[in-house]
């Protein structure tokens, strides 16, 4: 049996790491076109779903949403009104009971936004074992906005990377999925390319990254971007229905907007 040893400054003492025995563990999303494409969330990184409006970001947050609430309790952060009452009921006939589980805060400037953060960390620490995903959709769209109303883009900067290192603190000590989505805008360089919102401070807090894509028939396609255990560049075609979301056949290109 082999370990390796790290030092941990906040209890000054020598942690031995079984690093052969450890084992990467995931979540259901409860899709199971996509439980086969990634095997689930990983409980102790932050997933980060992008692409442009209507690519299946909001559907794959409250399919997996109310996967979750079956058996856990969900925390969502909804910044521009894409948790759906109407779209829930579609997916999941017995909804009022999931909805016992999902908690729902909605911030309505940047300011609440970082107010919400802070109010996720109180809940979990009271009832960590309990809570089984935390979901914001989107990160990006409160922060837009800041951006263009304010001359102090660094504190904004500042305020975004700290909320995004909360998350990533929180999921690793507490081994709760952190799912995000995020905006994207064109690339005036290379026109068949996006780029998040966000930029750096998003792609380097996420360990996963997914990229979700239009396409001309009306078809979505995931692409896998960055992943700690899975190949870049490997995808899969789906469709949303009104059940939820479908396995599709291959589609070429895809539309930015």
């Amino acid at each position: 049996m082999y370990f390796f040893m790290m030092y941990d400054n906040k209890s000054k003492a020598l942690l031995k790491l079984d690093h052969f025995s450890h084992k990467m563990t995931k979540v259901s999303l409860g899709i199971p076109e996509f439980d086969e494409f990634l095997g689930g969330f990983e409980t102790d990184v932050i997933t980060t779903l992008y692409g442009p409006s209507g690519s299946g970001k909001s559907n794959i947050c409250l399919l997996s949403a109310s996967h979750i609430a079956k058996n856990k309790k969900v925390l969502y952060i909804d910044t521009e009104g894409g948790f759906s009452i109407e779209r829930l009921k579609q997916i999941c006939p017995n909804y009022t009971e999931i909805l016992k589980n999902i908690f729902v805060l909605k911030p309505t400037n940047f300011d609440e936004q970082t107010k919400s953060m802070s109010k996720l960390k109180q809940m979990i620490s009271s009832d960590a074992k309990n809570i089984g995903i935390i979901i914001i959709d989107t990160i990006s769209m409160l922060y837009r906005l800041e951006l263009g109303t304010t001359d102090n883009v660094y504190e904004v900067n500042r305020s975004l990377g700290k909320q995004i290192a909360q998350l990533a603190e929180i999921a690793r000590k507490n081994n709760i999925p952190v799912l995000i989505t995020n905006q994207v805008y064109a690339d005036f360089d290379e026109k068949d390319k996006v780029n998040m919102v966000g930029g750096d401070l998003l792609k380097y807090g996420s360990k996963c990254l997914i990229e979700l894509q239009k396409t001309p028939d009306g078809l979505r396609r995931a692409i896998i971007r960055k992943h700690r255990a899975m190949p870049e560049g490997q995808e899969i075609v789906f469709k949303i229905v009104e059940k939820g979301i479908e396995k599709a056949k291959e589609s070429k290109g895809f539309k930015l907007f």
